[in-house]
């Protein structure tokens, strides 16, 4: 096809639905056990619907077997799922019997974290959020409020919040996570990389993986392409100090000393730019300041780095020459969870700089151009216009953040500075469990006068609010359309499965409710939520119903490789890939990533390493019963060498002391060869000490409790959270 401007394409595509969008109909959800009709039927149903069990919101199919909810399994009309579901997303039945789950609205009669409540009705509940913001924005202005949200059901109450006059909203997606891959890939290439990831790893030839757990970070779509490149042979490289899973399927495992990525990726780049493996034409088309890019890092031979990162100097030579073999097809991934150092901009973009060299942005086996199916909005009216800046981020402090900053929130919370915020919402993130610094956080709630949490179970947050509101679980409530950006153009829908079990209510009702006891009324037009999804949907010539019944349709096919016809186009200052970034020189950074060492631990102290568990979300599924089942607690792996030093035996009980004198929950010792001998390394959300989750109290140990020291990146204003030290504390 013509070259066209993706930009251009993407405008004018997605409105309409191609034959492509002919897709098997599921059952209708009629009389199932759901309060439309409480008649229970007999025999299988089949309700189509999408996973919330992690972002990656999977297209799905729930099962009700003679009315009760039996089974979900993978919709094969998802391009996400394509049919299968992740341990998480099969165990979904689990949140909706879940004992521990909130069932009524809450509001704290003690000291805040005491955990002490009194049921009341939802009118009541709604009634004194309302009084308390009222009286808050007559004193401090409606900016004073802060939201905190993660996940697609945030979506109605962020517009209860513009609508009531606030701007400061934030995800620990960002700073706690993603941010700054996000901001080294716009540095270099003008785009973030998105989520879902728009990485072509079934495509790729030879797949890179630094301290990407696929297999344990269960991104579904992520993971059965990774199998499949095995199976294909793709030349896989690993570098972790940990022996993962992912790294029991690579040719290559470099067993890396933690925090010396950037030395491994400069070393990489030096031999691939002296020994002129790059992808020559494609950086004299597409490059800018390749010259003063190559001259900056001829000083970082393997031999310079062999000492920094423990990994051989011919051995790095090596998988240079095997990436560069299999150029445009070979992908550095970019990794999701990059808070580690505090340099971590630097280090995605170093990333960003060793895909740029092997041609593969923009190329098949590297990173495709996402498509996305377009819905018009709803035509609400003008939000207010906000009298203050946002909060976050004061004088652009930190001259690179593309979104919002929570830490940069709660700083202002604690000193009041440059205005305070006297009030946070919290939907669906346990910010005990997501921000550093457990302690800096219960401060910044203490000088609120309001906190209101949002979530489906009793997580450590809760504990810290004013007013809890119980949510219904996503197999108990519609939610906004899902068309996330991918390979392809797909629309998906969530509908309500099942009854919830107590006074749950989904999202949307509540904000609607909240903007009404508000005087906000005229920002919900709209009676109910089946009102707002079908007049949008009838914008682009689709109908509820239809929605409801098919589950996904498809939309147009769109190119997404250059060589499909996408128009090479680069959202930098210099409108090409920048290897020298002059935006960062003339911001006072390296316009080339430099190395600089970590700190090292203290004397009998190894780096607190941490990750995810293919059964468990975050710290949000531990006490959903089947997931509980699969993994009831989490491990401190240690390497049999050390655990012979100190006289550790496997599955002994012991606890950690960090370097401030923190010290853990009691947590089983995992005795292994497949981590390094400076190291530990435990998997994140367990330790829970919320007392209104029975089940899960005090299972393993917290992560982010010992978590209490981080570096923030001075691009962005990320976290990086791998600085922590700990040893080992015996039971009596």
């Amino acid at each position: 096809m013509n070259s066209i401007s993706r930009r251009k394409f993407l405008k004018i595509s997605g409105f309409t639905i191609g034959a492509a969008a002919a897709v098997s109909t599921l059952s209708p959800m009629i009389k199932g056990a759901n309060k439309f009709n409480k008649e229970k039927v007999k025999g299988i149903q089949k309700i189509p619907t999408y996973c919330d069990l992690c972002f990656w919101k999977c297209g799905a199919v729930a099962y009700l077997k003679d009315g009760e909810l039996w089974k979900i399994e993978g919709n094969p009309e998802d391009p996400l799922s394509k049919g299968r579901l992740c341990p998480r997303g099969s165990g979904g039945i689990g949140a909706h019997s879940d004992p521990d789950r909130l069932r009524s609205p809450l509001i704290r009669t003690r000291n805040r974290g005491e955990e002490i409540w009194k049921e009341v009705t939802w009118d009541e509940a709604l009634d004194y959020i309302a009084e308390k913001m009222n009286k808050i924005k007559t004193e401090y202005g409606p900016e004073a409020v802060a939201f905190f949200a993660h996940g697609i059901g945030g979506t109605f109450l962020k517009h209860t919040l513009n609508a009531y006059g606030t701007q400061n909203f934030a995800a620990p997606s960002f700073a706690q996570c993603r941010g700054p891959r996000d901001v080294g890939f716009e540095l270099t290439f003008g785009e973030a990389i998105g989520s879902p990831e728009r990485t072509d790893i079934e495509n790729s030839k030879c797949l890179v993986l630094l301290g990407s757990h696929l297999g344990e970070n269960m991104h579904n779509s992520q993971v059965q392409e990774f199998a499949n490149a095995v199976q294909k042979d793709a030349a896989i490289i690993v570098v972790d100090p940990r022996f993962s899973v992912a790294a029991s399927k690579a040719k290559y495992y470099l067993a890396i000393k933690p925090g010396t990525d950037i030395a491994l990726l400069l070393a990489w780049m030096n031999v691939i730019v002296s020994e002129k493996l790059y992808d020559v034409d494609y950086i004299n088309k597409f490059g800018f300041g390749f010259e003063q890019f190559a001259a900056e890092i001829s000083q970082y031979t393997p031999e310079w780095a062999y000492p920094e990162t423990g990994i051989d100097p011919e051995l790095i030579r090596t998988t240079a020459r095997v990436m560069s073999q299999y150029k445009p097809a070979t992908l550095i991934h970019p990794g999701r969870h990059t808070t580690w150092y505090g340099d971590d901009s630097q280090r995605s973009r170093a990333v960003a700089l060793l895909n740029a060299l092997m041609g593969s942005w923009g190329r098949k086996g590297g990173f495709f151009f996402p498509t996305k199916f377009a819905v018009p909005g709803y035509p609400y009216p003008a939000y207010p216009e906000p009298i203050k800046p946002k909060v976050d981020n004061p004088d652009k402090k930190y001259p690179f953040a593309s979104e919002e900053i929570t830490t940069g929130i709660r700083d202002a919370t604690i000193t009041g500075k440059p205005y305070p915020i006297k009030s946070w919402f919290v939907y669906a993130t346990n910010l005990i469990h997501a921000l550093p610094n457990e302690d800096e956080t219960i401060k910044a709630i203490q000088n609120l006068d309001l906190m209101v949490v949002v979530d489906v179970i009793p997580s450590e947050i809760a504990g810290w609010a004013d007013v809890v509101l119980p949510e219904s679980v996503y197999l108990e409530r519609y939610d906004e359309l899902h068309s996330s950006p991918f390979k392809e153009q797909f629309l998906g829908i969530r509908q309500p499965v099942i009854d919830a079990p107590g006074d749950q209510k989904p999202n949307w009702w509540i904000a609607k409710k909240l903007a009404e006891k508000l005087g906000l009324g005229n920002y919900y037009p709209w009676n109910n939520i089946e009102e707002y999804l079908d007049f949008r949907l009838k914008k682009i010539g689709l109908s509820l119903d239809e929605l409801k019944k098919k589950g996904i349709v498809h939309g147009n096919k769109a190119p997404i490789y250059f060589e499909d016809g996408i128009a090479p186009e680069f959202g930098t200052p210099s409108g090409k890939i920048e290897f020298y970034s002059p935006q960062l020189a003339a911001a006072g950074f390296d316009p080339v990533p430099k190395y600089k060492r970590p700190d090292q631990p203290p004397a009998g102290y190894f780096r607190l390493l941490f990750g995810r568990a293919p059964v468990h979300t975050f710290s949000r599924t531990q006490s959903n019963r089947i997931l509980m089942d699969m993994m009831e607690e989490n491990e401190v792996w240690v390497n049999a060498d050390i655990a012979n030093r100190y006289g550790l035996k496997n599955a002994q009980h012991i606890r950690l002391k960090n370097q401030d004198g923190v010290v853990s929950n009691k947590i089983k010792v995992k005795i292994t060869e497949r981590i390094r001998t400076d190291c530990v390394y435990m998997v994140h959300g367990f330790g829970h000490n919320s007392k209104m989750l029975k089940s899960a109290f005090g299972k393993g140990a917290s992560d982010a409790q010992l978590v209490t020291k981080y570096v923030t990146d001075p691009l962005m204003g990320g976290t990086g959270m791998n600085v922590n030290f700990v040893t080992f504390e015996m039971e009596a």
